[in-house]
């Protein structure tokens, strides 16, 4: 089991699944990708391996980033799938790091043959466990149908589940309408929905991992 409870303390979040897929919704400026951040770095000091797919920072800069949240990181413990590459795919390190580029955030293909080299890549450095985010199904979203999306968050969370893995995906709730968001839910063991509190500062809730869904609690 996984206990992510140390990043948010949910009781809900205290054995997630291997396999176990998530979703990260809320409005835009709601601190989705630190969170999700914030679950992988806490596994990368336990030593588990890291996966990052991004559709929006550079490969180097999420590099560095975890570099700096995690300075023990190993090599060879985190892979990133950059999906920003104009002129295709290619495969290569940065500071320690496996980096798969891939053409556009709509190259779904090439993002989920990404995903599985990194995958392996783990596996055969000894990492049987890990975490992987994907940040953000919305940029996908702008390049492709939810339909299409949905497929490929299906197929990925089978991927997560025979390598053992728990994946955290954001969402721009506010971006897309609430058609768009059930469909793309429905991909998902479970949620995790953040939103500005009342006074400031955060709150979250999570629904579906464990029996009824939580009461909001500031984070």
């Amino acid at each position: 089991m996984y206990d992510l409870s140390s990043v948010l303390d949910f009781d809900a979040l205290s054995e997630v699944r291997p396999g176990s897929s998530i979703l990260i919704s809320g409005p835009a400026m709601t601190g989705k990708q630190r969170l999700a951040y914030d679950i992988l770095a806490d596994g990368a000091r336990e030593g588990d391996g890291t996966v990052v797919v991004t559709t929006s920072d550079d490969a180097t800069d999420v590099v560095a980033d975890f570099r700096e949240r995690v300075p023990e990181l190993e090599e060879s413990q985190l892979g990133v799938v950059d999906c920003r590459r104009e002129g295709g795919s290619d495969s290569s390190s940065v500071d320690g790091a496996y980096v798969h580029q891939v053409s556009s955030p709509g190259d779904l293909t090439g993002i989920g043959i990404g995903i599985t080299k990194t995958l392996e890549g783990l596996h055969n450095s000894g990492r049987d466990r890990g975490r992987l985010a994907l940040i953000s199904l919305s940029t996908m979203l702008t390049y492709t149908d939810k339909k299409t999306v949905f497929k490929f968050c299906h197929v990925l969370s089978s991927r997560l589940d025979a390598a053992d893995y728990i994946g955290v995906f954001t969402i721009d709730s506010g971006a897309h309408d609430q058609q768009t968001i059930q469909v793309i839910k429905q991909a998902f063991d479970g949620l995790i929905e953040v939103r500005d509190a009342e006074g400031g500062g955060r709150e979250s809730r999570v629904l579906g991992l464990a029996g009824e869904p939580t009461d909001w609690k500031r984070i």
